[in-house]
């Protein structure tokens, strides 16, 4: 008995600090100093996502080790993970032992989570003009952009309510990368904005095989004609593009629509002629693309340097490549004449903390993310775009552009072109709704497809019935149904309990199952002596 109620207090005692944050007390509102003190030492750390891209951990390292040189009494501890996923689940964990980071990478849709706890990220609007440490301020040691210097388009998305909760750091949006040697030969032309209906066309024409199931676009025995890597940007995008519901702005849940339902119905068929498929189940579009079993592929501009055949991150074995033209273009679209699409890529906000110098000094690290240097840097990467006008105006970045196609590594054409795209049409660009609970909302929204393309595939009848009880399953996994005038019927609620919490949530109820188990078997054997 002893040994199992030690097993319950010992699991009690490691699961208060898991569990803290739903219902922790937070910290007191951030005022600014007057006055930064230079005269003490801060150490902070910064949370930032990498996929693995040894560039960008240089430019990482290299803008901090500049920082340093101007701040050496703030020393910036840098801690890389390889997805958002992963950062937000231990931010939410961290809260209540309030052992956030000082800075991190993120997402407004996680910022909006984090904020049910009090005070636990600062806003930013009051540091935004901060005569001496605002940005561009007088006290500030570098040449930091000023308010006015930050894409507007961009700059709206970090808003939650009426406060600024991030800063943009890059931004990215969705590209189709196409073969066009294929779509030729299939008999069409690419046109210059790419329609939903075309689409479905073309990949349908492409997934015809002879006789002894070989495609003949490619003399394969693989080929998924149109593959998506996010489908819950598919689906918020045609959804958008057709005026339909997804949720409103202060989070009523609108995605149950009769649009939803003729979407997933196109889904339903293209899957079963054998001509979609997405990231989650067939994998990267880009390795298909590449090995030409696959046509259209679309995923985010900043992953542009893994698409075509002379892409310089190919990710296939040389023998599996195949040579083929590759053009860019914006996502399909109902209305080519007012396209829309969607906005994306990581922000920074700045996490509260007992020392408001110590919050300052955050700010100062988190201002010199948005300097030229480390702007344009970073978005030679990949396919992003600087968030500032000062870094997409300046004579470095205007040079990188006119270079296009200049050699198959800095100036890849189709990197470049990706990077064009999103620059013409930051103003065609869109985002959702922020609110405790919109992060589910998008994880819902791409299950919906995910869901119905796997059913097709395992000859299930997607049908009315079938969708409603999708509806029903999707409602409920994603708690979408406790959403009751846009805020969640709990009020504390962080999203999802990160796993480690959950497992010993169930090992507690376990144990005391066990405890009330003995108690009960060992008062029947007193009452039956």
């Amino acid at each position: 008995m002893r040994k199992l109620f030690s097993l319950a207090l010992a699991a009690v005692m490691l699961i208060l600090p898991l569990t803290g944050c739903h219902g922790s007390r937070g910290l007191p509102a951030f005022a600014v100093p007057e006055e930064f003190d230079a005269s003490r030492d801060y150490e902070i750390t910064f949370w930032a996502k990498n996929d693995t891209n040894l560039t960008q951990v240089a430019i990482y390292e290299k803008a901090i080790e500049d920082f340093e040189a101007l701040y050496p009494n703030i020393t910036v501890n840098l801690r890389l993970y390889t997805d958002y996923g992963r950062i937000y689940n231990d931010v939410i964990t961290n809260i209540s032992t309030k052992t956030t980071p000082n800075v991190c990478i993120t997402y407004p849709d996680h910022i909006a989570t984090y904020m049910t706890g009090t005070n636990v990220v600062i806003p930013l609007d009051e540091l935004f003009t901060h005569e001496k440490y605002g940005l561009g301020g007088s006290e500030v040691k570098f040449d930091a952009p000023t308010a006015d210097e930050i894409v507007p388009k961009f700059l709206e998305e970090c808003m939650i309510g009426e406060n600024h909760y991030a800063v943009p750091y890059m931004r990215s949006t969705e590209a189709c990368y196409i073969n066009k040697t294929f779509v030729e030969k299939l008999g069409y032309t690419v046109p210059d904005v790419l329609t939903w209906d075309w689409i479905w066309e073309v990949a349908e024409a492409a997934a015809a095989k002879d006789e002894e199931g070989t495609y003949l676009i490619n003399g394969q025995k693989v080929m998924i004609p149109f593959l998506y890597k996010s489908t819950d940007n598919m689906m918020i995008q045609m959804l958008r593009q057709q005026g339909a519901g997804y949720s409103t702005e202060d989070g009523e849940i609108l995605i149950f629509n009769d649009t939803t339902e003729q979407i997933l119905n196109d889904v339903a068929d293209a899957v079963r002629c054998g001509s979609f498929s997405t990231f989650k189940i067939s994998s990267y579009p880009a390795n298909f693309l590449n090995a030409g079993q696959c046509i259209f592929a679309i995923d985010s501009t900043a992953g542009a340097t893994w698409m075509g055949s002379d892409a310089p991150l190919i990710d296939i074995a040389e023998e599996n490549l195949v040579q083929f033209e590759t053009v860019v273009r914006t996502i399909p679209q109902y209305n080519p004449e007012n396209p829309v699409m969607i906005s994306q890529g990581p922000s920074m906000c700045v996490f509260n903390k007992d020392d408001p110098q110590e919050v300052l000094a955050s700010w100062l690290f988190t201002q010199f993310m948005l300097t030229n240097d480390v702007q344009i840097a970073y978005a030679q990467t990949e396919g992003y775009v600087p968030v500032t006008s000062k870094a997409q105006n300046s004579d470095v970045y205007q040079d990188y552009l006119s270079r296009e196609g200049e050699d198959g590594d800095l100036y890849y054409e189709i990197k470049l072109k990706a990077s064009k795209l999103l620059l013409d049409h930051t103003e065609d660009t869109f985002v959702t709704p922020v609110f405790n609970g919109s992060a589910s909302l998008r994880d819902a929204a791409g299950a919906l497809i995910e869901n119905v393309t796997k059913s097709v595939r395992r000859k299930e009848t997607v049908d009315e019935a079938y969708l409603d009880e999708l509806y029903a399953d999707v409602n409920s996994l994603y708690r979408l149904d406790q959403k009751k005038g846009g805020t969640l019927a709990s009020d504390g609620d962080l999203g999802p309990m990160p796993p480690t919490a959950a497992a010993l949530l169930s090992a507690l109820g376990i144990t005391w199952a066990g405890i009330l188990s003995y108690v009960g078997h060992e008062a029947l054997k007193k009452r039956r002596k």
